[in-house]
């Protein structure tokens, strides 16, 4: 398969990139569950952006992931208005990088890779993120689906985010750790990386991606060998 790109390499953020561990044990404790409830949550989370896909109407991120966590509260019945909502899930604003990332990001951009983040969080909190967590320096763009209206794994989202970098879907490489994710990205011409994070799955019925790592740091090993 060709794997030639113009070295230009996207990035999902959440779980990705940063570690998500202390959201989850914000999420479970606000729900009385355990990890089965959180990633419950998750899921109605991109499942309620795609209503606002298909209804064409577009709702800020993390609202959506207050507004699903009082649908799940309300299920178990558990009392969390909007406000609280919104507190228990502020752990997302400080999430630390897996231990691998910041290693990993400055070795492909020193080996000449330019690199972008895409996310469906929303601009503020992205650059919040990236920020606190230490490694927004490496990303020569940041970019977020607030600026189009329209959440990931819609095709248009990585068209969009290719032509703002100058370059053809097929000259990007799009890494994350969602099956869900590389799957669009993969749809719309990109080729793709995806990261065997813990608890992750590739869908089975989209196509092999061109990559699958158990991390950032081995899949920056290959990219960067014998260069």
């Amino acid at each position: 398969m060709n794997t030639h790109y113009k070295k230009v390499l996207f990035f999902d953020v959440n779980e990705t990139l940063l570690d998500l561990t202390e959201v989850r044990r914000s999420v479970a404790k606000a729900l009385e569950g355990g990890d089965e409830v959180v990633s419950l949550w998750f899921e109605m989370m991109l499942h309620y952006s795609l209503v606002a896909n298909a209804s064409d109407e577009y709702h800020n991120f993390g609202d959506i992931g207050a507004a699903v966590l009082q649908m799940l509260a309300e299920q178990r019945g558990i009392a969390i208005n909007a406000a609280s909502a919104q507190e228990v899930l502020l752990p997302i604003r400080t999430t630390p990088p897996h231990s691998e990332v910041p290693g990993a990001l400055k070795d492909l951009k020193k080996h000449g890779y330019r690199l972008a983040a895409l996310t469906n969080s929303p601009r503020g909190g992205m650059e919040q993120q990236l920020k606190n967590s230490g490694i927004s320096t490496y990303f020569e763009r940041q970019f977020s689906v607030e600026d189009i209206g329209l959440y990931k794994p819609d095709r248009l989202v990585y068209r969009w985010a290719a032509q703002q970098m100058e370059a053809r879907p097929e000259e990007c490489l799009f890494i994350a750790a969602h099956g869900w994710d590389v799957a669009g990205a993969m749809s719309a011409g990109m080729k793709a990386a995806f990261l065997n994070r813990s608890g992750q799955q590739l869908y089975p019925l989209a196509p092999d991606p061109h990559y699958i790592e158990p991390n950032l740091a081995q899949l920056a090993a290959k990219l960067t060998a014998n260069q």
